[in-house]
């Protein structure tokens, strides 16, 4: 108690359901644990690469109802869900040159939210590279293993920023 603190209040901590669950004896090692979900990781990696086709399938679908000139909220919020889908789990399977180009496709889509003009040969590009890193000699790459892609893409979210109106360059 502090000084402040008169002598008839009582202080005392209160578990949440959280802290005694994560106090309660058990459980598996840590180590154990990501061995576990490595295994697990590695079990379905075949299928993840069937769902990445899927995936850039439904992108390119997404893709073919916009145009330079007709590109309205709906479309581009199916693309940039299909690209956050590849983004978010591309990593984890070990995919990490999808998760970059799937990030830097996210970006371009907020750039155009924000108020560039949406650029077709730009969204079409990242989806190329897409199909690129899907394929057996990529699919193990990372950025840096591939220094014009990621130059290249890299200059195409910079040229999609420079084009928001108001925005100088």
């Amino acid at each position: 108690m502090t000084a402040k603190t008169p002598p008839n209040v009582r202080i005392f901590s209160v578990k949440t359901r959280f802290q005694e669950l994560a106090q309660r004896p058990g459980g598996v090692p840590r180590e154990l644990a990501i061995q576990q979900a490595e295994s697990q990781i590695a079990d379905i990696k075949p299928e993840f690469i069937g769902w990445v086709d899927h995936e850039l399938q439904q992108l390119t679908q997404a893709l073919r109802k916009a145009t330079d000139r007709n590109v309205d909220n709906a479309a581009l919020d199916e693309i940039q869900f299909r690209a956050r889908q590849l983004r978010d789990t591309g990593t984890t399977m070990g995919f990490v040159l999808i998760t970059f180009i799937a990030d830097n496709l996210c970006r371009v889509i907020d750039t155009v939210k924000n108020g560039a003009p949406y650029d077709g040969e730009v969204v079409d590009c990242h989806v190329d590279a897409l199909n690129l890193a899907r394929q057996d000699a990529y699919r193990s790459l990372g950025p840096d293993d591939v220094p014009e892609m990621t130059r290249g893409l890299h200059r195409m979210l910079e040229r999609a920023n420079r084009s928001i109106p108001g925005r100088a360059g």
